[in-house]
């Protein structure tokens, strides 16, 4: 038995920002089993998640560049996190009915090929499925394995967090509340400096685009200086945070979503800071962690389900207004976490 399957594809490889008109829907089949004997899985894609790493696959190979991860093919649909049901499965790990979270196609039925934390069960539904795209996904992972793994937080310490009001960014600072740091906050509009104040309790924020001075606001929220630089931004605020940085100060970097669209990369004047004050700056990538994901659920249910821990999420209806919804991410639209919700159930 078959039925259609409705694509999102990647017309050709993008240079600069990238726009909807990148993306254009195809309209194909798929069959609704699995042949004997595969250990392959059919599933029904409910949720889908748009990251900022996405825009590093729509740009074509470079062979004289480390790739954090394999592009796009042009006429092939682009593929991503997403919490999936399964339909028909030939792998003796899931049954039909189970509901499981990991890469998919950006499409409304896809084939998975399970291979080692490529895909987790989904065992807790007391919480929003939708979580798994973000606060119990990828993202919340992200948020824990660096803020713990990379930063080696104690309490008391000034934590710095860019893109706060993101996917990644509202966690850590969350986080680090608990911990009992001191958190301040960057983001891109003044309502999301509100968000990060009075929704996630960061105990300041700023609003990028409203300071003629990076450094000058820096030295504002951290007078003493910063024990720990959450990385999402990079470029000039990468370089204004280097000089607000206290000694033995540790950055994470987890992303540069200034630099994802620019066709020549910023560079960064004071990265001899590093030296003089003994900072560690540790880039890291989430999959290196994923061994721990039942230690990250055990930590993190208990405080979301005690409310200790909210999370936003910044929501597009229908496959149709995926496009839209990846691409306003590089513009700054989304306030929270952007998903898309392909169907229900």
């Amino acid at each position: 038995m078959a039925s259609n399957n409705k694509q999102v594809i990647l017309r050709d490889y993008v240079a600069g920002f990238p726009k909807e008109s990148d993306l254009v829907f195809n309209d194909a089949t798929v069959d609704l089993s699995v042949p004997a004997g595969s250990n392959k899985v059919l599933v029904k894609n409910l949720f889908l998640s748009c990251d900022p790493y996405m825009r590093i696959r729509m740009s074509k190979p470079d062979p004289s560049t480390a790739a954090l991860a394999l592009p796009y093919k042009p006429g092939q649909p682009i593929y991503g996190y997403g919490v999936s049901k399964v339909i028909e499965s030939g792998h003796p790990d899931y049954t039909k009915g189970d509901l499981l979270w990991g890469i998919v196609g950006w499409e409304e039925y896809s084939v998975i090929t399970l291979t080692p934390y490529s895909h987790f069960k989904i065992l807790h539904t007391d919480v929003p499925l939708s979580y798994y795209t973000g606060l119990l996904g990828m993202a919340g992972m992200t948020a824990y394995s660096g803020f713990y793994e990379i930063c080696s937080p104690k309490k008391g310490e000034t934590v710095f967090v860019s893109a706060a009001s993101g996917a990644v960014g509202q966690l850590v600072g969350q986080l680090a509340k608990i911990m009992g740091c001191y958190v301040v906050g960057s983001a891109g509009s003044n309502e999301k400096v509100e968000l990060l104040k009075n929704k996630f309790g960061f105990d300041e924020a700023f609003n990028y685009k409203e300071e003629q001075d990076l450094n000058a606001a820096l030295k504002r929220c951290f007078p003493e200086g910063i024990d720990i630089y959450f990385e999402n931004v990079g470029g000039k605020m990468l370089d204004a945070v280097l000089l607000n940085m206290k000694l033995n100060g540790r950055i994470a970097v987890c992303g540069m979503i200034s630099q994802y669209n620019l066709e020549e990369q910023e560079g960064v004047r004071n990265l001899a800071t590093v030296i003089y004050k003994r900072v560690r700056l540790q880039g890291f990538v989430v999959s290196d962690y994923y061994h721990k994901y039942s230690n990250f659920l055990e930590f993190v249910l208990p405080y979301i389900r005690e409310g200790k821990i909210t999370y936003v999420e910044d929501v597009a209806e229908g496959l149709e207004n995926g496009p839209s919804a990846l691409i306003g991410l590089f513009h700054g639209k989304n306030v929270g976490k952007q998903l898309i919700v392909v169907a229900r159930e």
